[in-house]
């Protein structure tokens, strides 16, 4: 039977109930084993909606209004064949804490057994760990059963990570992983071989975005949930962005997510990979698949997306061409599982980390995208619009310029975490702290990933707008990233010296006349001592 979304309202007897099952806001996983037996009616699947979640950081509203309605579209389906206890944000008896409202559950309904899915984040898996259960209640952990990987499975692949000697993390390769896991699954494999005969096809999917290539227009969604926005509202929940509520464009149903799925391969995945690296104002979806939303709350699993790209690729080769499919796969199983082992191995330590002991704080245009320079005005402007950018966008744009600039990575994080959609802990900390930030040092990433204004030139057409002057390096007028760039490379040089993969870029700039130098590192300082001016 389908239960009341009012808590007040539910027929909740004690004794009726054996155990209890929390599914939390990112388990909407309908093909869970939990829900082919439920010991005759005896089990009550419980989910909430809470201030801890809306708070932890100041989230992006069509983040909060999505989730929940994912969330509500989740109970409803599910309380057609199962009992489900659902506790709303205004809900009378909602104590906004995870374990505070099950201990009142457990109370109420007398259940002996407690049961929770996995958490992906560490916060929650610490929380549920260490709540005091009475002596009576079980408490019982399970897979999720999304992931394709173990959380715990990063030494299965990195064996040399199980000497107690070596916390560095230093010699991992996500390209290591990637090779292993492809020839585990088979996925993109024949006779033990690449498909294709190589392994990545990275080299053939840089390209930028022409005038005359067209642009698929993207799948956007119309669903009213102007009764959240109402509750957050009355509830003075504070959050960033823009937002429609009568027409949430994100998909909130496995229905709508795997509608979006097959428009990304029936429009975006023929070129996909070859632009997935372009920066454009003609379009803020591109070939961009925008699937990560319902991936990480589990509306799609990895193996369903996968094996439905691969087969598209099968049965349309002259269409689809392996360069793309490959692209695609390489982010799903290689970059998104390894992410996730990363989290898991190096919590909580791996968030503490500050390698370059950066700590300025965020430019206002973060928040508001109030900013001369066009690039980051763009990239920032389209997060507070969608809540959505693409990783180039993410990496080598409004990353790239606060890792030049020394942002402090908590500030970062929190930013990152709270403005887009798809971001929950497991996947945005390694992604930002790591990959983006390089403030773990290098256990995720082999070098920083930072630029001038000469590579944000090339993939997109920022500059040809832009306030500041790409081609200068020095003066009022000159591109801020060209000599930021110079400033964070001639600030690190000791900490760079032992890495061969930064040499070059060291030998190039040390080569250059002092005068020059000089010059550049007056102009960078110049931008630091206002950054909020740009």
């Amino acid at each position: 039977m389908a239960l009341s979304y009012h808590s007040q309202q539910l027929p909740l007897t004690r004794n009726a109930y054996r155990e209890i099952r929390l599914i939390l806001g990112d388990q909407l996983n309908a093909s869970h084993s939990w829900y082919k037996d439920d010991d005759e009616g005896r089990v009550l699947y419980v989910m909430m909606e809470m201030r801890q979640e809306t708070d932890y950081v100041v989230h992006h509203r069509q983040k909060i209004l999505a989730f929940f309605a994912a969330m509500r579209a989740f109970a409803d389906a599910l309380g057609t064949l199962h009992d489900v206890f659902y506790l709303r944000l205004d809900s009378d008896e909602n104590q906004h804490d995870l374990s505070a409202n099950l201990t009142w559950l457990l109370e109420l309904t007398g259940v002996k057994k407690l049961s929770y899915q996995e958490p992906d984040e560490y916060r929650l898996e610490s929380q549920l760990a260490q709540m005091d259960l009475p002596t009576s209640v079980q408490r019982s952990c399970v897979s999720s059963e999304h992931f394709i990987t173990q959380r715990d499975d990063l030494v299965r692949y990195f064996p040399q990570l199980d000497s107690a000697d070596d916390k560095s993390g230093k010699g991992l390769l996500m390209e290591t992983f990637y090779r292993q896991i492809r020839k585990q699954t088979g996925y993109l494999m024949d006779n033990g071989k690449p498909i294709g005969g190589k392994w990545n096809f990275d080299s053939e999917n840089r390209k930028s975005l022409s005038n005359q290539q067209s642009i698929p227009e993207p799948l956007l969604f119309k669903n009213d949930v102007c009764h959240i926005d109402t509750t957050l509202k009355n509830m003075k929940i504070r959050t960033i962005g823009n937002c429609n509520p009568s027409e949430l464009l994100w998909p909130i149903s496995r229905r709508q997510s795997r509608e979006l799925l097959e428009h990304f391969i029936r429009y975006c995945l023929p070129n996909f990979g070859r632009y997935q690296d372009a920066l454009s104002e003609r379009g803020w979806s591109l070939f961009h698949a925008r699937i990560s939303f319902s991936l990480n709350i589990k509306m799609l699993s990895p193996q369903e997306v996968i094996e439905r790209v691969i087969r598209a690729y099968e049965k349309n080769p002259d269409t689809i061409n392996i360069a793309q499919v490959e692209g695609f796969v390489r982010q799903i199983l290689g970059w998104r599982e390894y992410v996730r082992l990363i989290y898991w191995h190096f919590m909580p330590d791996y968030k503490q980390t500050n390698y370059f002991n950066h700590n300025r704080k965020l430019p206002h245009y973060y928040w508001t995208g109030d900013t001369k320079m066009r690039c980051m005005q763009q990239s920032i402007r389209q997060s507070l619009d969608y809540a959505y950018a693409h990783h180039i966008q993410r990496l080598m744009v409004t990353g790239n310029f606060a890792l030049l600039t020394g942002v402090s990575p908590d500030e970062v994080n929190a930013w990152y975490l709270g403005i887009y959609i798809d971001a929950i802990e497991w996947v945005e900390l390694p992604n930002t702290h790591g990959m983006s930030q390089f403030a773990d040092g290098g256990i995720l990433a082999s070098k920083p990933y930072v630029s001038s204004g000469n590579y944000i030139h090339k993939m997109g057409d920022h500059c040809r707008n832009c306030h500041y002057d790409i081609k200068a390096k020095t003066g009022d007028n000159s591109c801020p990233f060209n000599s930021l760039y110079w400033h964070y490379i001639d600030r690190n040089l000791a900490v760079f010296e032992g890495n061969p993969r930064m040499s070059m870029i060291i030998n190039q700039w040390q080569q250059r006349a002092p005068d020059d130098r000089a010059a550049v590192l007056k102009q960078a300082n110049i931008w630091l001592l206002d950054l909020n001016a740009l």
